[in-house]
């Protein structure tokens, strides 16, 4: 959630909001060109990976799309995702540098609140005042808070991964080992309904992404049954390597496997000669930060979730 309202619209110019199940090839690249130009601003994406792959990836169940164009110019943008049968659904939104202090962040929240029945959680990536502001302005709570991490990979001083007794560790194979990584990354996040319901085709999606290596993506095995995974990524252009997801299949938990294969999947970007790892992780998750601060990761920034009280 990327905006600034704290000014009124622009008098004699005509605004419109449209709401779409799938986008255009020339309206794909209007957005994506304008959340380029607002993470050029900001510092950071205003919108998701999963949710920028929904703007590319054609026609998604209970996925819209909101444009909204200031005479024919489209200068805001947001995303509602309504996939989940118990929670809220959940949107992200931006409006262009250019055009911020006119209202256009308050309308498509106004209009998300619309769509959803006024059942909505909202991202703001990296808690900006002006997107605190917003939340205030449409009656929205905090509700959730997501942390990134970073430490140092220069002289990376972690112990050697001590793995529990019977358990192996090889790089994943696409397309042999796809149904047994669904699997294990459902009951690991389980309680976790963004990253627990990936789909084949969300998983597709990411191994056609230039950043996918197979190389960087860890599976742990007991015998023949997949009990834990640690994928890493390369965000290349900024030279950070991330502990992209990590997860430990509920009968394995509690064994030490995570931190071993955090070590595992941390060496690797190492190698590779990245100064900075990066992660995310839910601040409420006590467990999981201690162990991440005791690797030598601190807090570099954090995204916020806000939800109306209906």
């Amino acid at each position: 959630m990327t905006s600034d309202d704290r000014a009124p619209r622009q008098s004699g110019h005509s605004r419109s909001i449209d709401t779409r199940a799938a986008l255009s090839p020339e309206q794909t690249e209007a957005v994506l060109d304008l959340l380029a130009r607002a993470a050029d601003s900001d510092g950071q994406q205003a919108v998701s990976e999963q949710g920028r792959l929904q703007i590319r990836g054609g026609e998604r169940a209970g996925v819209s799309h909101l444009l909204l164009a200031v005479d024919d110019e489209l200068v805001g943008y947001a995303q509602l995702e309504d996939t989940d049968p118990v929670e809220a659904p959940t949107a992200e939104l931006v409006v262009h540098p250019a055009h911020r202090g006119h209202g256009h962040g308050r309308a498509l929240g106004s209009a998300l609140l619309a769509a959803s029945g006024k059942r909505l959680r909202v991202w703001a990536h990296g808690g900006h005042a002006a997107a605190r502001h917003l939340a205030q302005v449409l009656g929205l709570t905090l509700f959730r808070e997501l942390r990134q991490m970073r430490r140092p990979l220069a002289e990376l001083d972690l112990p050697e991964p001590r793995l529990p007794d019977g358990v192996s560790v090889r790089t994943f194979v696409p397309g042999q080992d796809d149904a047994a990584w669904l699997a294990v990354n459902a009951a690991a996040f389980a309680h976790h309904p963004e990253q627990g319901a990936l789909t084949q085709r969300d998983l597709d999606d990411r191994k056609a992404e230039p950043w996918f290596d197979p190389a960087g993506f860890f599976l742990a095995f007991r015998g023949d049954e997949l009990v834990g995974f640690h994928w890493t990524k390369v965000h290349a252009q900024e030279q950070l390597g991330e502990v992209y997801v990590l997860g430990i299949a509920p009968a394995a938990q509690g064994l030490g496997l995570g931190k071993a294969l955090t070590s595992v999947g941390l060496r690797h970007l190492a190698a590779q000669a990245l100064p900075t790892a990066m992660l995310y992780v839910d601040a409420d998750n006590k467990a999981a930060v201690a162990v991440y601060e005791g690797m030598g990761f601190t807090t570099h920034e954090t995204d916020l979730m806000y939800r109306s009280e209906t």
